[in-house]
């Protein structure tokens, strides 16, 4: 195991009915600015309890915040705060609208080009509001880390960013806010959770058995559950488990001391900057070619995989690994997430320019050894068509 820091400061709150306890986590002097995706945050009642349970202090809304946040609608959050005086945020939706609030949280506190943000990655954050969130879709764990992943339009660019001073200071988490999601969004949300745990889990034998466990306990979950979800949507506690596991795939703690991956989700992020698919569509695509490309390195912890979350206990280590990946494959066909370009209309003409976007944004050396490059990904998008 390598050496290791691990801060995690987030309060979190859950269980039914537990939107009430914002008159306690809030403080009261706030003057809070509401940030929420679409209406549905209005239709579900959500937005009417995060109101009601503000009581007395001074709030104002912002709708709008995109399935991936974009850069263009979050300045316009940044100016309402700017101009209207507001101290305090509370992200209301899933990871989406959560990391959109982190980015306006740190660029209401930026003096230059908030762009600047993104392009260092964090490194230039200095100063951030204080916000808090009310999660209604688990997938991204943004609830609880420090990261966000912002598009800007304009560029066609889908940029992360990370700092310290973007971790809420609290997260709402009350399952039964999942019962009236489209499958659509619970499919993605599985499939994203898995994928956070597999970019921590599936690299190289680093001598860490109680991240190794603990990332093993989370699939299993996922695979065991995710099913259950799509079939009986008002399960309580398939929903409760559901949304601990998305949190906890992406909390920091089970990539502590351990080599991490993170390519399938930088050639994702150009499959949704250029094409619009959801971010849990492009990692279906993209995850089963790259373990069939980087088999030989994986090879190892694939069949770790194999033997402890898929139960393969039959064949050379080289099959149970091959074996592993399909049922990776499987798995997410069944939530519901197709798992090739041509599942959405992409063909071989569209792998080019994927190819020259992630060399312009600078991923040129990925995966937990660095040997990612473009040339490799190229290879990758060609098997996943």
């Amino acid at each position: 195991m390598n050496n290791f820091e691990f801060y995690n400061p987030t309060r979190i709150v859950f269980g039914e009915g537990k939107i009430a306890e914002l008159d306690r986590l809030i403080p009261a002097d706030a003057k809070v600015l509401i940030l929420f995706g679409g209406q549905s945050a209005r239709k579900t009642g959500t937005l009417d309890e995060v109101e009601q349970a503000l009581g007395q202090r001074q709030f104002g809304l912002f709708g709008g915040i995109e399935p991936n946040p974009r850069y263009e609608t979050l300045m316009e959050a940044v100016e309402k705060v700017s101009a209207e005086g507001y101290d305090y945020l509370l992200a209301v939706g899933g990871g989406s609208v959560i990391d959109g609030t982190k980015f306006v949280a740190a660029a209401a506190k930026y003096d230059g080009d908030a762009w600047d943000i993104l392009t260092s990655m964090g490194g230039k954050v200095e100063a951030a509001l204080p916000f808090g969130a009310v999660l209604t879709l688990p997938a991204t764990g943004s609830e609880m880390n420090k990261g966000s992943v912002v598009t800007r339009e304009s560029m066609q660019a889908k940029l992360p960013f990370m700092s310290e001073l973007v971790f809420p200071q609290f997260s709402v988490l009350d399952p039964v806010k999942t019962y009236t999601l489209p499958i659509r969004q619970v499919g993605n949300g599985a499939v994203d959770a898995f994928v956070h745990v597999v970019e921590q889990y599936l690299t190289y034998p680093a001598n860490a058995p109680v991240q190794d466990r603990f990332a093993e306990g989370l699939l299993q979950t996922l695979v065991e559950l995710g099913p259950q979800a799509l079939e009986i949507p008002e399960d309580y506690n398939v929903r409760a488990s559901l949304m601990w596991t998305a949190t906890l795939a992406l909390n920091g703690l089970i990539g502590v001391g351990v080599p991490q991956d993170w390519s399938t989700h930088m050639l994702g992020h150009e499959l949704t900057a250029l094409h619009g698919l959801d971010h849990a569509q492009t990692l279906a695509v993209v995850l089963p070619a790259m373990l069939n490309e980087k088999f030989e390195q994986k090879q190892a912890k694939l069949a770790q995989f194999a033997e402890r979350v898929w139960h393969i206990d039959q064949g050379s280590e080289a099959e149970k690994a091959q074996q592993a990946i399909e049922k990776t494959r499987d798995f997410f066909e069944r939530m519901n997430v197709k798992t090739r370009m041509s599942d959405y209309d992409l063909d071989a003409t569209a792998i080019e320019p994927l190819i020259e976007s992630l060399t312009q944004h600078g991923m040129t050396q990925l995966g937990e050894h660095g040997d990612v490059t473009p040339d490799v990904c190229r290879r990758v998008l060609q098997a996943a068509l």
